[in-house]
């Protein structure tokens, strides 16, 4: 599994990433408008701000304030990733990570966190996230996690 830190995805370096994109060969590239992005974050900015930044990439979004409330979304089968707080007040994002498989639920997973030091990428690596994304992250950043996780 290739992972996304704080720069770029672990096997390649962020300019080829970005070169690879911007020459049209990322794999979901050509498919992005038909993607249905959850995010679930109690922080309101956030909520406000990454759903403009994944239409300007081609997604539609669907906020959630917290983990409750997207546990009572009816049409989660519409979701194709999944971007998740890791510290939410009530259900934190890896509990919420947890509930789904219980569940039976599989809709990859890309984790944002302002804690951004190793032992929170490790110990999110281990939960088989498809990528971990430090706040503030770049609209590339962003991109690149989800191509990885839409693979």
């Amino acid at each position: 599994m290739r992972y996304v830190g704080v720069g770029a995805v672990a096997s390649e370096p962020a300019h080829h990433v970005f070169m690879a994109i911007r020459a049209g060969r990322s794999v979901e590239h050509q498919a992005t408008t038909r993607f249905l992005v959850a995010i679930v974050d109690d922080d309101e900015s956030v909520r406000e701000s990454l759903p403009d930044l994944l239409r300007g990439l081609g997604f539609t979004a669907k906020v959630f304030a917290s983990a409750e409330s997207f546990l009572t979304f009816e049409d989660m089968s519409l979701i194709q990733c999944l971007l998740l707080d890791v510290c939410m007040p009530g259900m934190s994002g890896p509990e919420l990570q947890q509930e789904l498989m219980a569940r039976g639920v599989r809709i990859p997973i890309i984790f944002i966190t302002a804690q951004a030091d190793a032992s929170v990428r490790e110990r999110l690596s281990q939960s088989g996230v498809k990528a971990c994304l430090f706040k503030p992250f770049s609209e590339l950043q962003l991109r690149v996690a989800l191509d990885v996780a839409l693979r």
